[in-house]
């Protein structure tokens, strides 16, 4: 990166992964090396994965990312929820690129401007970006499966269903003539009793096995799933169908109070990819 340039710190390090560069890339070894990863049997378009610290959700995130491995995107769209600010808009970062431990990642500005274009409804703004970790946690996994591929960082103010529609229509259209890899950043089911949430992540599970994008908005709008992220898997779900992605596919769940041991009230957490089928 050369002088001048706006470089999005991370917010995170140290507490939701390593904070050194040595421990997170053994962190990320272990991760990784804790199941055995596999192909996807097609062309991925989009996945789902959760944003908690690498110590409850990292292993379901490389489950997902783990499919990426020896592929190539021309960017990576990266989209995730506000959990600290809430705004009206769609939040694209305005700045050059994302810092980890692992080094930068730069911002895709092509892409950026014309998402800008497509609509009023897309901002460049710091907005939920300051603090925000649901895109950051992905960026050390992008790192270590995918080298060198620009990103274009997205925080949905708003998961209203008119926001989410637009969207995931707005990446289909950036995505016609590229090759992109659109990541929706969301946890599931917060702070239940373990039975109880187990039941409620299998309906947000069964939801995005009948790869409906209309179906899970309107879904998502009346509060019939629970996922912090129902915004982004929508508009990701779309984009992907449009493009071409013929089925999702389940690829790990777990919550909480599988790592920790405490069954009390747990945070559901899902992988998940959008593939078309060869």
């Amino acid at each position: 990166m050369t002088l001048g340039e706006k470089i999005r710190q991370p917010a995170v390090a140290g507490t939701f992964y390593s904070g050194t560069e040595a421990a997170l890339r053994k962190e990320l070894q272990a991760i990784f090396s804790s199941f055995k990863e596999r192909n996807a049997g097609g062309r991925v378009h989009g996945i789902i994965v959760p944003h908690a610290g690498y110590l409850y959700s990292g292993v379901t995130a490389a489950h997902a990312y783990g499919l990426l491995r020896g592929r190539t995107y021309d960017a990576i769209v990266i989209v995730g929820p506000s959990h600290r600010e809430f705004f009206d808009k769609i939040s694209i970062y305005p700045g050059d690129a994302f810092s980890t431990p692992l080094g930068t990642v730069p911002i895709q500005h092509e892409l950026r401007e014309e998402l800008l274009r497509y609509s009023a409804e897309f901002i460049a703004s710091a907005a939920g970006h300051r603090t925000e970790h649901s895109i950051e946690v992905q960026i050390p996994f992008l790192q270590t499966v995918l080298k060198n591929i620009p990103i274009v960082p997205i925080i949905i103010g708003n998961q209203s269903a008119l926001l989410c529609t637009l969207l995931g229509n707005a990446l289909a259209q950036i995505g016609k003539e590229r090759n992109l890899l659109f990541v929706a950043s969301s946890d599931l089911s917060h702070y239940h009793p373990y039975k109880e949430a187990v039941a409620l992540d299998k309906h947000v599970l069964d939801s995005v096995e009948m790869f409906d994008p209309d179906l899970w908005i309107s879904k998502f709008e009346a509060e019939d799933l629970e996922a912090c992220g129902g915004g982004p898997i929508a508009a990701v779900m779309s984009a992907s169908k449009q493009l071409g992605a013929t089925k999702a596919e389940i690829l790990h769940y777990c919550n909480s109070g599988d790592t920790s041991g405490d069954t009390s009230g747990v945070v559901g957490y899902l992988a998940a990819a959008f593939i078309q089928e060869q």
